[in-house]
């Protein structure tokens, strides 16, 4: 079989980042299969994704790969919408909405923000205050690439007018539950690749709505309160930073919200949950115990809202952001579980009962009665790198949600240098990845004997088998690493020296369970205690030792384990475990799965809650995982696990899709740095190593098995000394400056001056004119009858204000002070006309006012 038989992917890309992270793209890579090398294309690439069955958007596809591609109608459509509402400085917003679009578009910012978190953040905000409240037309547009009549389709769930590829699936921004008695709940999806800054959107999302209801708190057009939803217990403590009380809170770190508006962010409340809050409990459950006598009936959305809101139960429609949004859908039946093991069986049941628990607790909290007959969910936005729907769902295999509205995918963000670059092992004669390593699952399962094989009709290889035949790569990847970590221990003192990490993605527990042991060195084995010695000695007849161990399993005597230590076969020195020392991990995913499901607080001792301390923290100093370099895991790891030195991923599974590569290499895609290259603008390249994982549709760079690479340099890290903490410098942010001073000041003794008697009587206050009479200039007058008109000082009083009068006198008084004709004699007078008038006007004014209060009789 040929390469282009196996589908290996095209040529590698010498240099994928060819876009700033900050300006919206405007070139990208195209991928011919003609050619069999990618060309450059100086436009911006259309909102796309990867189907495996059926297309849904009306795109013919440019790349023949693995899956074939199709667009993402509305998503192009609004692209183009929020661009002209853009360049047109947000026409029709809200004051306080244009200043933080306009803030967060700032290029003078400490921390300026991606583009691509700017356009999800816009897309919503357009969407929720421009059009689907009725006020498009004061966006002055009179045409919209997004129609109105679409827009109200897509609001009702029915199907636009714009060309579709498929008949039974349309966008829609309503997801109407099973229930008929439930209200449809709308939604708005934001696909953003993993590392691009998904939690700094929402801090984008909630400082707009918070700051705008702080100016108008009677409008419950925009909320003022927030529920997060997430997936586990690691994302839930990480998303803690959006919680405006925090000192910690994105809202400052990232500059979010701008001094003036920071007193309203107090205003509004956010509340971070993970699913499992979310399950209906039963009649018989009062503050999470079960009664025998108590049954108080099935919850109704209210009681439902008190318990899962507390607080925020007496707000109005609230906003509800999903993180990870991808495990909250609609199951249906007829899901396709062909070709599923069993182990993926029981993970399908798993995602489906955590959807159904996630989709059908925000059901309840949207169909609450509101006051006027409003949503008890004013807006839900999914947020995730991979919106699609999973096989056996129900729904086609890499479908996406219908409600995704913005797209910035994984290959834009590698051509943006957001994420790290997939650097791929490629034959050093073609250039072409190495078969071996590119479909590294394909080749293991190849030219399999009968007694390599597991008994049934799997055709499955042995653990054993696995790892014999996939040693070769594991040794070469693993080489890589440890030219990494020599090239880190060996950098300079400052630099950051946390190791990096290889992760080992298997197929199932049995070959995780035997790649942990020959790379750890660590295994278990029945423990010999003193009273197994004691009932030796006792039975010395080796016949009465025989009967023992049956006598004793049947007295249900567990034997006891023990971990024993040794020396790995992988680079022994720098990745086999030793006593206090894991350098190696393996994760067990049902443990983590109970871990990232309870209460810390309940679980401090519990194995599960070492486990995912030591996961969450991989690579810290001073915590659980400091000391990990490798990760041997079934499932491609939870969802938050935000370690951003992972360099070497190996997968060791088959890959059905173009979406499970992508969830997968992206758990080693966040970068280091963020500085660009100041020659360039554009930032520079991070990479990680990826072997046996077939992705098609994802820019990498080649690297050669035979040729030294680049290494990504460690970076100076400046920090404070803790012990010169007392030496600590602040500098407040401030918008503006007011004087203060302390000396050279000018003194005015108001109370023995003449005071000033306003006395109408003496001046007049009413006029009365007519027409002139006689002749004026050689014309006779008219000879109509004579009318008077009576002026007084109204128009006046109404555009001349007491405090003008006060500012004119103040500003006469500092130009005699400050004249440049005083007498050179007169030292004082010098003085003061060195000063800036900002100094003396200030001190003239409050003795002017003084005077108009003490002196002046009306």
């Amino acid at each position: 079989m040929d390469d282009s038989e196996q589908e290996i992917p095209l040529q590698p890309v010498d240099k994928p980042i060819i876009c700033s992270p900050f300006n919206e793209p405007d070139v990208h890579w195209l991928y011919d299969r003609k050619s069999g090398k990618p060309s450059r294309a100086d436009f911006r690439r259309q909102a796309g994704y990867w189907f495996k069955t059926d297309r849904t958007g009306s795109s013919q596809s440019e790349m023949f790969v693995q899956e074939e591609r199709d667009d993402l109608p509305l998503v192009n459509r609004l692209r183009d919408d929020v661009r002209r509402w853009r360049e047109a400085e947000y026409r029709g917003a809200s004051s306080v909405t244009k200043d933080l679009l306009r803030h967060w578009a700032r290029e003078d910012r400490k921390r300026r923000l991606f583009f691509c978190q700017r356009e999800a953040a816009e897309t919503i905000i357009y969407l929720a205050e421009m059009r689907i409240s009725g006020r498009s037309r004061s966006t002055g547009f009179r045409k919209f690439d997004l129609a109105e009549d679409d827009l109200q389709a897509l609001l009702e769930g029915r199907r636009p007018s714009f060309e579709l590829s498929s008949d039974d699936y349309f966008p829609t921004l309503l997801d109407r539950p099973a229930d008929k008695d439930f209200p449809g709940l709308r939604r708005m999806g934001c696909k953003m690749a993993t590392g691009s800054g998904k939690t700094v959107v929402m801090s984008m999302l909630i400082a707009w709505a918070f700051c705008n209801r702080g100016q108008n708190p009677e409008s419950a057009e925009f909320p003022d309160a927030v529920l997060v939803c997430c997936p586990n217990l690691t994302v839930k403590e990480r998303l803690q930073v959006l919680r405006p009380e925090r000192a910690d809170n994105y809202y400052a770190a990232f500059d979010i919200v701008p001094t003036k508006y920071r007193p309203l962010m107090q205003k509004g409340k956010v509340l971070i949950t993970n699913w499992h809050a979310l399950a209906a409990e039963e009649g018989n459950k009062e503050g999470g115990k079960f009664y025998a006598i108590v049954d108080k009936g099935p919850e109704t959305p209210e009681t439902f809202a008190r318990r899962v809101l507390g607080g925020l139960a007496d707000h109005g429609p609230i906003m509800v952001l999903n993180d990870e949004g991808h495990h909250c859908w609609r199951p249906r039946s007829g899901g396709d579980e062909t070709d599923l093991s069993g182990e993926e069986k029981r993970a399908l049941k798993e995602e489906q009962n955590e959807a159904t628990v996630w989709v059908s607790g925000i059901d309840f909290l949207n169909s609450r009665d509101m006051p006027g007959n409003l949503a008890g969910v004013g807006l839900c936005v999914v947020l995730s790198a991979t919106p699609f729907y999973i096989k056996g769902s129900g729904h086609p295999e890499g479908r996406p949600f219908p409600w995704l509205v913005s797209d910035f995918s994984l290959i834009d963000a590698i051509e943006c240098g957001i994420v790290k670059i997939p650097r791929l092992p490629v034959q050093d004669t073609t250039g072409r990845p190495d078969p071996s390593y590119f479909r590294l699952w394909d080749m293991i399962r190849s030219d399999l004997k009968p007694a390599e094989l597991l008994p049934g009709r799997s055709r499955r290889p042995k653990p054993d088998v696995v790892y014999r035949k996939a040693e070769p790569a594991l040794q070469q990847i693993a080489g890589q690493w440890v030219e990494r970590f020599r090239y880190i221990e060996e950098g300079s003192p400052g630099q950051d020296k946390a190791p990096p990490v290889l992760i080992v993605v298997c197929d199932n527990t049995d070959i995780a369970e035997i790649f942990f042991r020959n790379i750890s060195g660590e295994r278990e084995e029945d423990a010999v205690t003193e009273e197994d010695i004691d009932e030796v000695l006792e039975n010395v007849d080796s016949e009465e030792v025989e009967e023992a161990a049956p006598a004793n399993s049947k007295q249900g005597k567990k034997s006891q384990k023990r971990i024993v230590y040794g020396a790995g076969e992988v680079f022994p020195e720098y990745f086999s475990n030793e006593p206090g020392m894991p350098r190696t991990v393996r994760i067990d995913s049902k443990l983590l799965s109970e871990a990232e499901s309870r209460d810390p607080e309940k679980s401090k001792q519990d194995a599960a809650e070492e486990l995912r301390r030591i996961v969450s923290t991989v690579g810290r100093p001073g915590e659980p995982g400091e000391h990990i370099r490798c990760v041997v895991s079934v499932s491609m790891l939870t969802e938050g696990w935000d370690a951003n030195n992972v360099t070497q991923i190996l997968g060791i599974r088959a890959f059905g899709s173009q979406l499970l590569c992508e969830q997968v290499v992206g758990r080693g895609l966040r970068r280091m740095d963020y500085d660009p290259d100041p020659d360039t603008g554009l930032l520079t390249e991070e990479y990680v190593d990826v072997y046996g994982i077939p992705f098609s549709v994802i820019p990498f760079k080649g690297r050669p098995t035979d040729q030294p690479q680049p290494i990504d340099k460690p970076k100076n890290h400046v920090r404070a000394m803790p012990e010169r903490a007392e030496m600590e410098m602040r500098f407040p942010v401030v918008e503006g400056y007011a004087f203060s001073l302390k000396k050279n000041l000018i003194r005015c003794d108001v109370d023995a001056m003449e005071s000033l008697l306003i006395q109408p009587n003496r001046q007049p206050t009413v006029t009365a004119v007519s027409a002139p009479t006689g002749y004026q200039t050689g014309s006779p007058s008219t000879s109509e009858a004579i009318s008077f008109e009576m002026q007084d000082r109204t128009e006046y009083y109404a555009s001349t204000h007491l405090q003008t009068i006060m500012f004119q006198a103040a500003r006469q008084i500092v130009d005699v002070l400050a004249a440049e004709e005083t007498s050179g004699s007169d030292k004082r007078r010098r003085v003061l006309r060195l000063q800036s008038r900002h100094h003396l006007f200030p001190q003239v004014f409050r003795f002017v006012e003084e005077y108009v209060r003490k002196k002046v009789n009306f």
